[in-house]
């Protein structure tokens, strides 16, 4: 390669030249930054202040009402859940009082709505009065989710033998959800059943 000797004239174009370069470089580069979209901005996602809405399918527990009555120190009007037992009745009302018979109450069986939960005294052939302390009627219902052996062998047509027979029913079953379960109890017949109709209640 044969390179000529450049004069001052030939100096001044190269550098003429080389800022003409810079300056379109500079020009055009300024024109791509200027058409280029400007960047996208997101805005940010504020959460929903709404109230959650309840799901259909949930519904709230069934609240029930029960009577605890008798050897109990705050005897009235007890509210439960579906589902609680005797012994939550009776834990409510503040525990079995002094002189209770606590071995004629089934703590393990289901309570129902507007059941009586009847805690009977030591030595008592008698329902114990209820919440308001009067005694109920002598020709009141039996109720047979509560009721002792001592109520139930003073029913007519029910001996002794038959109400213990009763009271292991329950205990082993739960609570009577109707008349007609005595039925299943050994030496009741549709003949006794039919007259303790209108004297007991499950």
């Amino acid at each position: 390669m044969i390179s000529f000797p450049l004069g001052v004239r030939g100096r001044r174009l190269l550098a003429a030249a080389l800022l003409g370069v810079i300056v379109v470089a500079v020009a055009w580069r300024h024109a791509s930054s200027a058409g280029a979209p400007a960047p996208l901005r997101v805005a940010p996602v504020v959460p929903s202040t709404s109230p959650a809405r309840a799901t259909p399918g949930a519904a709230a527990p069934r609240r029930l009402v029960v009577d605890v009555a008798g050897a109990v120190r705050r005897p009235g009007l007890v509210r439960l859940r579906q589902g609680d037992r005797v012994a939550d009745a009776v834990a409510l009302a503040g525990g079995f009082a002094r002189g209770a018979e606590r071995t004629a109450v089934n703590l393990a069986a289901p309570v129902a709505d507007g059941e009586q939960v009847l805690v009977p005294r030591r030595g008592s052939t008698a329902a114990p009065a209820g919440a308001g302390g009067a005694a109920p009627a002598a020709a009141g219902p039996v109720s047979l989710a509560s009721a002792t052996v001592e109520q139930l062998d003073s029913l007519p047509g029910v001996g002794p033998v038959t109400a213990q027979k009763i009271v292991a029913y329950r205990q082993e079953h739960g609570a009577f959800r109707s008349v007609d379960e005595l039925d299943a109890i050994p030496g009741i017949g549709p003949a006794r059943l039919a007259d303790l109709r209108g004297l007991v209640t499950p």
